[in-house]
């Protein structure tokens, strides 16, 4: 063959090595851009101040995953189904439990048999109006947490494959999966879309809305007195609206507020181990991985060391359910938080972040009297309403695809 015949090749190959480079090379730059950003934005908020407190609007739906009822019970059922997993053993609902928040009532959520996981367990109720899911926005939808959750090391820990054939030998999924996505086979990828559906019915509107919502919407004897007291403190002296506002009562951006690390990585030689997994799965640097002592957050998203320590601002509603609180579980009262803020970042022991360099500006000492932080604890509760609750359905059985007569004449008519 001449040298001619490959030409076009080797240009082709060559123009695709520069176009990938510089395709990457335009991602890193976007990624350290949006890290950047972030005091630019801060600085904006300051200027104009940040956004009033809102009530809860309808929940954002994707146009490529309609809600539909049949969709929502399919998913309600996929969601409590353990079988949604790597042994048939931690679906859903193992660290998302109704009764607990529709989270984990631990400092760390549950893992999967032999493993304990690295992060408290986020309440699923209004998950579906975040941007991005998890602590560190590693998931841009519900459908994409989900997908995450249940293959996660040490979450679900499943196998596609394994997942979706169990589907196939229960014939109740296979009814209902054709009724909802018109297919034969039930497809994993439409699992992840059918809880997210249910997930997005589980909201603080309706039946459940919050004295915050009643009273925000003109409802002035929705607050009591000494709630109103208390929303004075959180919206002025407090300053806890410069990152807890809008209609999430978070602003669903990440900052590191000086949270210590959770002694238990200390003393517990699972969740030594845990730890250490996590920063080798989310490409931590050799130098990290053996030297970490905190988990880094949205750091691991761009390897930015501006971001260390950074984290998603917790949203406000539901929080009645849901301690304990942090991204690691070091608070179990509402009235630590408040304390932990009051004393600008610290701990009652006086340990903080590890990161103090990249500590936001906004966390410093309060001085609130012991009447204000009464008053702004009560208020907080504002942002709970009657508990979400829904009937846990049956879980449907399996059924073999064939009879043993009908295995044999298929494999006498061979």
């Amino acid at each position: 063959m001449s040298m001619k015949k490959f030409a076009p090749t080797l240009v082709a190959a060559a123009v695709a090595t520069v176009l990938f480079g510089c395709q990457a090379q335009a991602t890193k730059q976007e990624s350290a851009a949006a890290s950047k950003a972030a005091p630019a934005k801060a600085m904006a908020m300051a200027k104009k101040g940040p956004a009033p407190l809102a009530p809860l609007g309808n929940v954002p739906v994707p146009p490529d995953n309609k809600i539909t009822a049949a969709k929502v019970e399919l998913g309600k059922i996929l969601f409590f189904d353990p079988r949604i997993g790597g042994d048939a053993s931690t679906g859903c609902s193992t660290c998302h439990e109704p009764d607990q928040g529709w989270a984990w009532a631990e400092d760390f959520s549950r893992g999967y048999p032999g493993t304990v996981h690295w992060r408290n367990s986020q309440t699923v109720v209004n998950s579906g109006y975040y941007p991005r899911q998890f602590w560190a926005g590693s998931a841009s939808s519900n459908e994409k947490q989900a997908k995450s959750a249940a293959k996660g090391g040490v979450a679900g820990n499943g196998e596609s494959d394994i997942m979706e054939a169990r589907l196939a030998l229960i014939p109740e999924y296979r009814k209902r999966f054709k009724d909802v996505y018109g297919r034969e086979w039930p497809l994993i990828s439409d699992v992840w879309g059918a809880i997210s559906a249910f997930e997005r019915t589980l909201n603080t509107t309706g039946k459940f809305t919050t004295p915050i919502d009643e009273y925000l919407k003109g409802d002035k004897a929705a607050l009591s007195a000494e709630q109103l007291r208390g929303k004075a403190v959180f919206e002025g002296k407090g300053g806890c609206i410069n990152c807890h506002n809008g209609e999430q009562a978070s602003d669903l951006d990440f900052h590191n507020i000086g949270i210590p690390p959770n002694k238990r990585w200390e003393e517990d030689g699972l969740a030594q181990i845990t730890f250490r997994f996590e920063q080798y799965a989310k490409g931590q640097t050799q130098e990290g991985y053996r030297t970490a002592k905190s988990d880094w957050g949205f750091y691991y998203r761009g390897k930015n060391k501006w971001d260390k320590g950074k984290f998603r601002t917790a949203p406000l509603r539901y929080t009645a359910y849901t301690a304990p609180y942090m991204h690691n579980g070091v608070f179990y009262t509402l009235e630590e938080v408040v304390d932990f803020y009051d004393r600008g970042g610290f701990d009652e022991e006086g340990r903080t972040t590890l990161f103090p360099e990249t500590k936001s500006k906004l966390i410093k000492p309060l001085g609130l009297s012991d009447q204000e932080k009464e008053d702004l604890v009560a208020f907080l509760g504002a942002f709970s309403g009657p508990e979400v609750t829904v009937a846990k359905p049956e879980m449907p059985d399996y059924a073999p695809l064939f009879t043993k007569a009908e295995l044999k004449a298929a494999q006498e008519a061979k």
